[in-house]
């Protein structure tokens, strides 16, 4: 059952579209905050500790995910 629905390599390709995410999200934050830039509508500060380690997550599990469809 589970190699006809792929389960095995679908959590792998999960794990690495959300380190993806996490990376995209994060790095166009801190691009937009170099640059300047504000979110509409949104009060609040731009934090650089928690970017950067949501990024670190992110690399960690797209490393993790890639991993895992590889081998």
């Amino acid at each position: 059952m589970v190699d006809l629905l792929g389960l095995d390599t679908l959590l792998a390709e999960l794990i690495v579209a959300v380190g993806l995410a996490l990376l995209v999200g994060n790095g166009a934050a801190w691009w937009r905050h170099r640059r300047g830039g504000r979110p509409a509508g949104v009060e609040g500060t731009y934090r650089p500790g928690r970017v950067r380690f949501l990024s670190i997550i992110g690399v960690l599990m797209t490393a993790w995910g890639v991993a895992s469809l590889v081998t």
